[in-house]
């Protein structure tokens, strides 16, 4: 039986050696010799051999499934394992193939369908959609902790699902105005053979629907030949660049053809601040006051407040929060852990510092990661751009702020300093 995957490294192979030739041809900016234009062609030929082996040793495996009915019929019954984890050696393995390879048979072709009609891509790779990236790379580049990301880890996450990009309704209490806690459902004391009263909840709906977001990044020819460090390196990029993105919009994104953030949210409470472009005690505690108590709060602040922060004194004029050469800055702020974000906005602007409870957001994810790979403008100095894309929505789960038992108080799970 023919090793097709035998043939395609060794096409590999040579195809990285021709790709080094042609490397140090430019490089000298000088052109062919007789003797490597005739190296160049004769290595062409053997390229088109193998391709021809490759293909011809697929027909005969696909000959073999299909060459009875009954036969064909118990190949569709039996299991079919992954091919991934066995074709790709790692993840730079994967992107050789997306870029020079591309009957090779663990790659996964990604049609760019949503609805099951054909969408045109604005990246400019017209319908195709690239390589679907493999479950265990997809998972690396998706393998985001507390520290590194801060809505993902702590927010409800809803799978793709099938279709993945479709769009879902979450139900939601209409807790606005006087309905209160209980959504409009009221309880009566009522006399003996008295008359009950009809009451029944008020409900919303919340809409998600992933959106495309797309990332790319530019190497040389010669890192994605060394698979071990292209992998490496494109990996750790892709993943600190789909972190940003979605922090980003998860935190301050308008809900047009992307996520909806907490700032400006329909559900924030606003905290007018004491002092224009300041940070008081008095700001922090009405933001305090405000927030929905009884999750598990966390304060996203910008790094820009932190002199703001040290300083800050409470009516006794005690400082609160004040770091020390031993223990480092302090890691929370009364009594809630807080998050220093380089991408909230900065000192002064709405925003600057929020205290939210993302138990009370929501993530819709959808299909992806896929990439997909081209030389193009990049061609004469030996580069290839690697696109990467994927679907998500996210919104709060509340609508509006909630309006507490009391009649007068209100409280919400995202504060925001205005």
């Amino acid at each position: 039986m023919i090793d097709i995957l035998k043939l395609m490294r060794e096409k590999d192979e040579l195809l990285g050696k021709r790709q080094e030739l042609l490397d140090g041809i430019v490089a000298e900016e000088r052109d062919y010799t007789e003797t490597e234009l005739a190296e160049v062609e004769d290595m062409q030929k053997r390229v088109d051999g193998y391709d021809r082996k490759i293909k011809e040793a697929q027909d005969i495996q696909n000959q073999r499934v299909q060459s009875t009915p009954d036969q064909a019929a118990q190949a569709a019954q039996e299991p079919q394992s992954d091919p991934a984890p066995e074709g790709f050696r790692g993840f730079g393995d994967f992107l050789q193939a997306a870029r020079w390879n591309h009957a090779h048979p663990a790659l996964q072709y990604r049609e760019n369908i949503r609805d099951s009609e054909h969408r045109v891509m604005s990246m400019g790779v017209g319908a195709a959609g690239g390589f679907i990236v493999p479950e265990q790379f997809s998972q690396i580049l998706l393998k985001i902790d507390p520290q590194a990301a801060i809505f993902r880890p702590r927010a409800q996450v809803i799978p793709a699902g099938s279709p993945p990009d479709s769009a879902i309704t979450m139900p939601a209490l209409d807790q606005s105005g006087v309905k209160g806690v209980y959504s409009g459902v009221t309880v009566n004391w009522i006399a003996e053979a008295g008359l009950k009263p009809e009451t029944e909840p008020s409900l919303l709906e919340v809409k998600l629907e992933p959106q495309e977001v797309a990332a790319h990044v530019v190497v040389t020819d010669k890192l994605l030949r060394n698979s071990a460090a292209a992998g490496a390196l494109i990996s750790s990029l892709l993943r600190k660049a789909i972190i940003a993105a979605e922090d980003v919009a998860f935190l301050r994104g308008t809900g047009v053809g992307q996520p909806a953030g907490v700032i400006g949210h329909g559900s924030t409470i606003n905290i007018a601040r004491a002092g224009a472009g300041l940070i008081a005690y008095a700001d922090i505690v009405n933001m305090f006051a405000s927030f929905m108590f009884g999750g598990q709060p966390v304060w996203i602040a910008s790094q820009s407040i932190l002199p703001q922060l040290m300083a800050l004194a409470d009516v006794g004029n005690h400082i609160i929060w004040q770091p020390n050469a031993r223990d480092g800055a302090p890691g929370s702020l009364m009594g809630f852990p807080l998050i220093l974000n380089a991408r909230s906005p900065v000192l002064g602007a709405q925003g600057d510092l929020i205290l939210v409870d993302l138990d009370y957001y929501l993530i819709k994810d959808g299909s992806g990661i896929a990439v997909d790979m081209s030389d193009g403008y990049y061609f004469k100095n030996n580069k290839t751009i690697i696109k990467a894309w994927w679907n998500v929505d996210g919104q709060p789960w509340m609508t509006t702020p909630l309006l507490l038992e009391d009649g007068a108080s209100t409280v919400s799970p995202f504060v925001v300093l205005l």
